[in-house]
């Protein structure tokens, strides 16, 4: 006959429950397997079998129990570092969606938006476009897989225990919040700097005939250079969404690295 304590029970239950947390945490925040268009049960379904491939792997943890304040702290440490984790590949999206949006404003697009009620917003048509074209770029070079390869390696480089986070892993992230901006001007400069010359041309211009309705044709001018120049850059647009979510992925495991306070292999 078969005897199970309570203690076994508690063993089996954390092996499964606090990985299962850090990876559902991880697929609510992370960009694609996180898309509100996915049903939730397919997420935690998802979930489950990640967890299953994983948990064999991560090793002995600690003996806390599941329902203690220990164990609620722990908890609440996957949930946080999954976050953080999810959160970090998202910023590569975000900063493609704010180059387009830039763009869209200089094209004078700014009145073209497309609704999302998954989003609870609107966004424009511009940065929309551009961010499916780097969800492609993201599901053709496998980062999906490649996100849970670096999801399934944080838990040898941040293994799951009581000890309380360092502070280097959210300075590490507040940095790399920046890229939002960086990169997304960066992305966006192309265009930027070719209707900065048309809009110099058409200021020129209409100093020099001043009679000439400048709204009636520059608009057109300025949306036709924007859409030209748009499409001229987007051969070497995808080259550096690659390099992102390269930067992405790397910066996933560094934030998992730095916030158990081993700062080695971080870059700056």
């Amino acid at each position: 006959m078969i005897t199970l304590s309570s203690a076994d029970l508690n063993a089996w239950l954390v092996s499964f429950l606090w990985p299962l947390v850090r990876i559902l945490a991880l697929l609510a925040a992370a960009p694609v397997l996180g898309s509100a268009a996915i049903p939730a049960r397919v997420k935690i379904g998802l979930g489950v079998f990640i967890t299953l491939i994983i948990a064999p792997a991560i090793g002995p943890l600690p003996k806390i129990e599941p329902g203690s304040l220990e164990g609620l702290l722990v908890l609440g440490q996957q949930i946080i570092i999954g976050l953080a984790m999810g959160f970090a590949m998202r910023i590569v999206f975000s900063a493609v969606e704010t180059a387009g949006e830039i763009a869209g404003l200089q094209m004078g697009l700014g009145f073209a938006t497309f609704f999302s009620p998954r989003a609870d917003g609107s966004t424009l048509v511009v940065g929309k476009f551009l961010g499916l074209l780097a969800t492609l770029v993201f599901l053709s070079v496998n980062g999906h897989l490649l996100m849970l390869s670096v999801l399934a390696e944080s838990f040898h480089v941040f293994p799951i225990s009581a000890e309380p986070f360092s502070a280097g892993g959210w300075k590490l992230l507040a940095g790399w919040g920046g890229k939002i901006f960086e990169a997304g001007l960066g992305l966006a400069l192309p265009v930027v700097t070719a209707l900065l010359i048309v809009n110099l041309a058409l200021g020129i211009l209409t100093r020099a005939a001043p009679q000439l309705n400048i709204f009636a044709v520059g608009f057109p001018i300025t949306l036709m250079v924007g859409i030209i120049a748009l499409m001229l850059s987007l051969p070497y647009f995808i080259p550096v969404v690659e390099k992102l979510i390269e930067e992405g992925l790397g910066t996933m495991l560094d934030i998992a690295r730095a916030a158990s306070g081993n700062q080695t292999g971080i870059l700056p």
